[in-house]
């Protein structure tokens, strides 16, 4: 059976990671975008970071330029804003689609395994996956929900 684990993605700097690595960790995969009308999330997305990383919680931080071109065109942009706007701590990824052809893998397989209301595409930036200790996706969160209303599904996972 297939897991979260069992997908590599890239770094921000280009170098491909083993989401191996968060094994045993629940987490919350997010496709983000800095120029989007939802870009406040990321200081909430923070603060679940904050409060629960010592649990294990990790937030993974995907950019995402499929939705109006809302993300910088350089990383370092994206990672930048994030960091000096927001205080992003959480891991950020190098920038992928979540819809197409060229769907990163790792979303091709959250979307298979909770779809989306009316089809499994992503439908905007700030789609939230929450992943148990397991690397099973647990729930599908959409875009306008605010991630403190994950929070009593958080701790089911912690």
């Amino acid at each position: 059976m297939t897991t979260v684990y069992d997908f590599t993605v890239k770094k921000a700097n280009g170098e491909e990671q083993s989401l191996r690595d968060y094994e045993g960790k629940p987490l919350i995969i997010v496709n983000t975008a800095s120029k989007c009308g939802l870009v406040d999330q990321f200081k909430e997305l923070q603060e679940i970071y904050s409060q629960y990383k010592d649990k294990d919680l990790v937030v993974l931080g995907f950019p995402c330029s499929q939705f109006n071109n809302q993300e910088f065109d350089n990383i370092e942009e994206t990672t930048e804003f994030c960091q000096l706007n927001y205080g992003v701590s959480f891991p950020m990824y190098g920038k992928i689609d979540v819809n197409g052809k060229n769907e990163d893998p790792l979303f091709t397989y959250l979307k298979s395994a909770k779809g989306g209301l009316l089809s499994k595409d992503i439908k905007w930036n700030f789609t939230k996956f929450l992943i148990d200790r397991n690397g099973e996706v647990v729930e599908r969160y959409a875009p306008t929900t605010k991630p403190a209303k994950m929070d009593k599904d958080i701790r089911k996972v912690l």
